[in-house]
């Protein structure tokens, strides 16, 4: 008898019913700090807070706004009641999440070498765990999310870069020092342009949000006579055109766009089949700000996929958009600390 194809979606893993204390998710940008009540038991989130980050000066003024984000969490009258689990942080790398230290991110300048888990738990007297965002919403996503079922999940958030999380088994893969599935700075252009992380032709400098709206601008500039929406939204200014023009664009027809966005999923399903030949993950969970954009071309992606791969199944691979959109922060957060599933 054949054994059963690895591709094929499991049965959802057993979750213990016993009630669980809830947990708190914190999402720390560059610019704002995002936290959250968490139910793990089913992932969903209860309670919203935001505070502004200051990410520049002294890192206790970073540290402030953090705490003053998972304080309005605690003044809830839901977590005034509630017994607490831990408190997870997704914070900017690079980091080392088994210590829970903030080492040198380019977006939080406040913070060199910072024990942030250590700094938090002083205060909360709480178990704390800290893990990037991509990695920690690959988490929330296989737990509660579009990866619910899945052994094997790989998650791309596409934003302003490209992060990447690997999740075997329900447990985040992060090597041998912490620092692996750093996807979005895999090369698939050795002579391509320099990416901010020192290489040249990162999947991130060739197809992130910033790339997209470059290439607009560029194909307008060469070609100055060219009609498109884009120049309408960017009131002919080139240097304006964003990302979200070109999917404004996209969407209502305009073939500069459908252009530029077609040239930009055949960099990502390329770059896809080196992660599937690689990995062969059982599905691919596709998050960020520019996931809505790109989300129309995933069958397209797929049909590439067979060009793309060794992997004569590669395509078979489901790729389907994140569960948690703008709330993946949170999610992921709470997810680092979630029952058994802690990352120790």
């Amino acid at each position: 008898m054949p054994l059963p194809s690895t591709l094929e979606k499991p049965a959802p893993a057993t979750r213990d019913a016993r009630k669980q204390a809830l947990v708190i998710g914190v999402d720390i940008g560059g610019t704002k700090v995002a936290a959250g009540l968490v139910d793990p038991a089913t992932g969903k989130i209860l309670t919203h807070a935001k505070f502004p980050m200051k990410a520049s000066g002294a890192a206790a003024q970073g540290l402030a706004s953090v705490t003053s984000a998972i304080d309005q969490v605690l003044s809830s009258p839901l977590a005034r009641k509630s017994a607490l689990g831990g408190i997870g942080l997704c914070a900017p790398g690079p980091l080392d999440p088994l210590l829970g230290r903030i080492l040198n991110p380019p977006n939080v300048p406040c913070w060199r070498d910072f024990d942030l888990a250590d700094e938090i738990a002083k205060k909360y007297h709480l178990p704390v765990k800290v893990d990037n965002d991509a990695n920690a919403a690959a988490l929330a996503e296989t737990l509660w999310g579009a990866g619910l079922g899945y052994r094997s999940v790989f998650y791309v958030t596409i934003g302003t870069g490209i992060g990447t999380g690997i999740i075997l088994n329900e447990r985040i893969y992060h090597g041998r020092t912490g620092l692996a599935a750093e996807g979005g700075h895999l090369s698939i252009d050795h002579r391509g342009p320099f990416c901010n992380c020192g290489k040249r032709g990162c999947i991130e400098v060739l197809a992130a949000g910033p790339a997209i709206a470059r290439e607009a601008r560029a194909r307008l500039a060469a070609n100055p006579i060219l009609q498109s929406t884009i120049l309408d939204l960017a009131d002919g200014n080139l240097e304006a055109i964003t990302t979200e023009m070109v999917g404004e664009a996209y969407a209502s027809g305009d073939a500069l766009a459908v252009e530029v966005l077609q040239y930009t999923v055949d960099l990502l399903s390329f770059w896809l089949g080196n992660i599937i030949d690689l990995l062969e993950p059982e599905i691919i969970i596709v998050g960020g700000g520019v996931a809505p954009i790109l989300q129309p071309f995933f069958d397209d992606i797929r049909k590439l996929l067979r060009s793309y791969c060794v992997n004569p199944r590669g395509a078979e691979i489901p790729i389907v958009s994140s569960h948690y959109g703008a709330d993946a922060g949170i999610a992921g957060g709470a997810a680092l600390c979630s029952g058994s599933t802690f990352q120790k």
